[in-house]
């Protein structure tokens, strides 16, 4: 439910701002704005924004085949809707920290999208079950340890390129954060991703 929710809410805020670049820039994650006018609340709103169909599509789609397998897991093992939240929404700052300081002093640099938040639900689910499959480019099935890697090697790399508009670093530090977001609810749940990462 709060997976479909967050998704509601998330096309509808994007699709305003898809017509409204006054509303865009007033939601959209800018390091400056949030240092010098204390907007502190554009580290949660800019993953409302998408710049188009195509990235809204993405990220929701993904949000959505692990998000809502992860809620359930949140809530047959009694840890509530409360620390879903923790992992979506706290996926989302994290994923803004590394350019808050970085970007503070550049007035010019804003980033918008779910991406951070996403990719900390993708790492979480990966935490839960390495060896479960993820279509890699949506085609070929490897197990979700491997794609974490790949994923983690890509987005450092495009990163140092810096040769797109892509938020590399957001979806990196998302990744990690939703990756130690099961040992922060609950310890014990390394021993149990050893025993499953070496199949026991």
């Amino acid at each position: 439910m709060l997976t479909l929710l967050i998704i509601i809410a998330t096309v509808v805020v994007s699709m305003a701002c898809f017509n409204n670049h006054q509303l865009f820039d007033k939601l959209a994650f800018s390091a400056y704005r949030v240092i010098r006018a204390k907007e502190w609340y554009r580290l949660i709103t800019h993953g409302f924004v998408h710049a188009d169909w195509v990235h809204l599509f993405v990220n929701m789609f993904t949000f959505y085949s692990f998000g809502s397998y992860l809620e359930q897991w949140f809530a047959v093992n009694g840890f509530g809707s409360i620390s879903y939240l923790l992992l979506y929404f706290g996926g989302m700052i994290a994923a803004s920290v590394y350019d808050l300081f970085k970007y503070n002093k550049n007035p010019y640099y804003s980033s918008i999208g779910a991406s951070g938040a996403v990719s900390a639900v993708l790492f979480a689910a990966i935490f839960l079950n390495p060896w479960d499959k993820i279509y890699f480019f949506a085609i070929l099935p490897i197990p979700g340890i491997l794609f974490g890697f790949l994923y983690l090697f890509y987005c450092q790399y495009m990163a140092k390129r810096d040769s797109d508009n892509i938020n590399h670093n957001a979806h990196f530090y998302g990744a990690v954060y939703g990756f130690i977001f099961p040992i922060l609810v609950e310890p014990a749940l390394w021993h149990q991703f050893v025993q499953n990462l070496l199949g026991r």
